[in-house]
């Protein structure tokens, strides 16, 4: 059966536990979710420098949300998001803003990716909507306790994937379930990073200088195991290093196969191979570093009538087969998609499905779709991502890239990183959270907390 906009929002509200069409049965409570007790969302945002300083632009703009508090363990990345908003409360300890804020409603987290599980979940636990950037979540099992806690709380969650709410994104949602290129068993997605981005393919640095001043390192270390600060690691290059970030396919991966993800409706991987990278796996740096570039190849189950896909993963510069594009160029370097049907190809030009008609993605080959009418609309249209997540907390639709679909859409590609990291092709049982056959997988999959920094 395919999905109607009643049928797909009432299972996007199950899988981030929030109820739907139903009364409000408590103080607080309205719509089966908590929602703040004025029609103002009073939030927080936790690493209010960088990423988060972008966000918090964002939710500035929206005119029933307040920023009452803003955290960041790094004083220097945060000034001019502390300078922005005088009246909101500072912090550089998450914890000690969520055990003091207690007027909070919602949370924006935007640390680096180790810490994301940590703190979502610690806020969620108090009653707090959560917005969280991408990827979900440091590893499989994280992801999974996030989506898990979001459904016990029954809290508004979102992940920071912005061409989820895009129209065209939307779009090419609808046409991919309404069959327009046909059947699906084969899809590409790719992107440049890391390169020129952040380093990776190096191992880690021996230097030990002094910890700047604002840089509150432990913080900031959070659930990782305890090494010595290097400025390799911060503010922006940690993405590349195992221990804290997911490299390209989690930073770039989450968004670049969102469309495509979304409108096959993937679900759960099971199983990954390495089809090339480099450096060797063999290479020291391959303990410590994801590799400069590489390309994976990820295996889908059937859905119900619909077939099994394959999907190849490029990262670091590399690209399908230049005939899938059919004499189409790039329009950005940053990414893009091919899906492709028995009927036709669908083209994201690059990390979403299409903001504008500059970047709208196409249907190829284009003679064939010539006149070509979308289907009904059976999507709802945002205003904006940040807004969807807002009215969301306010007891309105729920947030489509909500933990539910988040979760089992980051762990998809994080099995990418443990078949790099063990070096091995990985049979996954999603049921059992293991890869069939290979222990040493199991660290990666349900990594170690430092001491005193469990969820």
């Amino acid at each position: 059966m395919r999905l109607t906009r009643r049928t797909f929002l009432t299972g996007a509200a199950a899988a981030a536990g929030l109820g739907v069409a139903r009364p409000a049965g408590a103080q607080g409570i309205r719509w089966g979710r908590r929602v703040p007790p004025s029609d103002t969302l009073h939030l927080a945002v936790v690493g209010a420098g960088g990423r988060g300083g972008d966000n918090l632009r964002e939710m500035s703009g929206i005119a029933n949300v307040k920023v009452v508090a803003l955290c960041d363990c790094d004083a220097r990345q945060a000034a001019e998001s502390f300078k922005a908003h005088p009246d909101a409360t500072q912090y550089s300890d998450w914890r000690r803003m969520l055990d003091q804020e207690k007027g909070i409603d919602a949370v924006l987290v935007a640390t680096p990716d180790h810490n994301h599980a940590i703190i979502s979940i610690a806020a969620m636990k108090l009653g707090k909507h959560v917005y969280c950037e991408k990827p979900l979540a440091h590893s499989i099992w994280e992801a999974r306790e996030m989506a898990r806690v979001a459904s016990e709380m029954r809290v508004a969650t979102q992940m920071g994937t912005q061409g989820h709410a895009y129209v065209g994104t939307r779009r090419a949602v609808e046409a991919l379930r309404a069959g327009v290129i046909g059947e699906v068993k084969e899809l590409h997605v790719w992107t440049d990073r890391p390169a020129g981005w952040w380093p990776q393919g190096i191992t880690r640095p021996t230097e030990t200088p002094p910890v700047p001043a604002g840089l509150d390192w432990d913080v900031w270390l959070g659930p990782a195991e305890t090494r010595p600060f290097n400025d390799a690691y911060v503010p922006f290059k940690w993405r590349g290093f195992w221990q804290f970030g997911t490299g390209a396919i989690g930073d770039m991966g989450i968004h670049n196969l969102d469309t495509a993800y979304w409108g096959l409706e993937l679900g759960a991987a099971t199983s990954v191979a390495i089809k090339d990278c480099s450096p060797s796996l063999t290479d020291p740096s391959a303990k410590e570093t994801a590799p400069l570039w590489s390309v994976l190849e990820f295996q889908f189950p059937a859905r119900g009538v619909l077939p099994p896909v394959k999907m190849l993963w490029y990262d670091g510069g590399k690209l399908p087969p230049q005939d899938l594009f059919q004499g189409e160029k790039l329009i950005t370097h940053d990414g893009g998609s091919l899906v492709i049907g028995t009927k036709g190809t669908l083209f994201t030009r690059t990390w979403h499905g299409g903001q504008t008609d500059v970047d709208m993605f196409i249907l190829l080959p284009r003679k064939s779709f010539e006149g070509f009418v979308p289907p009904p609309e059976s999507l709802p249209r945002p205003t904006d991502h940040h807004q969807e997540w807002v009215d969301a907390c306010m007891g309105k639709d729920v947030a489509l890239s909500n933990f539910g679909y988040a979760a089992v859409l980051t762990e998809s590609l994080l099995l990418g990183n443990v078949a790099l990291r063990t070096g091995k092709a990985l049979e996954w049982d999603h049921d059992a959270m293991r890869a069939i056959g290979t222990p040493e997988a199991d660290q990666f999959i349900r990594p170690e907390f430092r001491a005193g920094w469990n969820l």
